[in-house]
């Protein structure tokens, strides 16, 4: 298989995870590139990061709305987006072993926004910002990937991953050191990211806590990206063949059976989640694991 092959597989099947890290590169590749044709022809008027960063001015951001969106898909170095990308590719495929692709879009954007509702109205605020607000502006994933390493560390705090130079940590600690980095470092540089970090880690705690009690804060967004998609690449209408009813062994299944074997199939997953929450990730049998697993990838 070609890596072009492996490329529009990988858009295949819902793979949200696989999309945002695109999206991301896509942006990157796309703006030094027009870094490049701007400067060749001699222009310096125009920035597409500008025109894609979300500024802490509120009567800019009246002018720029989409800017809520498109900065946490913008990157400027290369060193800022490997290092995302890298937290985001970890995370990403943690979060995925216990949750959907769909929820890990959802959270991704919704972390995103959080981030920069909390980077406006710190600026917009805090008598420390207030000179600098009119020239700020926050850009980057962080906020994004910040919702998902706390989702994750929420979820199954007790998880451990294995850190260089310190070797296993649990996520519940791992989180708390990032956290307080955060917070130190705000007097100390790059204040409006390190406040966009926290709005982050707050959606990511939010929607756990939802979650263990029974509530899918992320829903709306999904119906509401669901909605989008269907106005522009409507699904393709079902087909569905009845076979000769001597066949009766390869009979496909009816609708009350479809739905009987999903209920029985979710309960089961509802089951393991429980158990996960009230016992942690380490108290599954390897068998839970694996089921756990096979129906994160199945989503």
């Amino acid at each position: 298989m070609s890596i072009i092959d492996e490329i529009k597989n990988s858009f295949k099947g819902k793979n949200n995870f696989n999309i945002l890290i695109y999206i991301n590169l896509i942006v990157f590749v796309l703006i030094h590139l027009t870094n490049a044709v701007l400067f060749l022809a001699g222009i310096k008027s125009f920035d597409l990061v500008e025109f894609l960063a979300v500024p802490a001015d509120t009567s800019s951001i009246l002018l720029k709305p989409w800017t809520v969106i498109t900065y946490m898909f913008t990157h400027e170095s290369f060193l800022h987006i490997l290092f995302n990308l890298m937290v985001f590719f970890w995370f990403g495929k943690l979060f995925l072993q216990y949750l959907s692709q769909r929820q890990l879009l959802s959270m991704y954007l919704m972390g995103g926004i959080s981030g920069a509702i909390f980077y406006i109205l710190a600026f917009n605020t805090i008598p420390a910002f207030s000179f600098i607000k009119y020239f700020s502006v926050a850009l980057g994933a962080s906020a994004s990937v910040m919702a998902i390493v706390i989702s994750v560390a929420s979820l199954v705090p007790n998880q451990e991953v294995y850190m260089f130079f310190f070797g296993k940590v649990k996520l519940k600690y791992l989180a708390l050191i990032i956290i307080v980095i955060d917070l130190i470092s705000i007097p100390i540089d790059n204040a409006g990211g390190h406040i966009a970090h926290l709005g982050g880690a707050f959606m990511g705690f939010i929607f756990i806590m939802n979650y263990k009690k029974g509530t899918d804060i992320t829903i709306w967004l999904s119906r509401f990206l669901y909605g989008i998609k269907e106005f522009f690449i409507p699904d393709r209408e079902i087909k569905v063949k009845y076979r000769n009813k001597a066949k009766k062994t390869n009979a496909p299944e009816s609708d009350m059976e479809y739905n009987a074997r999903k209920k029985a199939n979710q309960d089961e997953i509802d089951k393991i989640l429980e158990k996960i929450a009230k016992s942690g990730y380490g108290s599954l049998s390897s068998e839970e694991k694996d089921r756990l697993f096979r129906a994160s990838n199945k989503k």
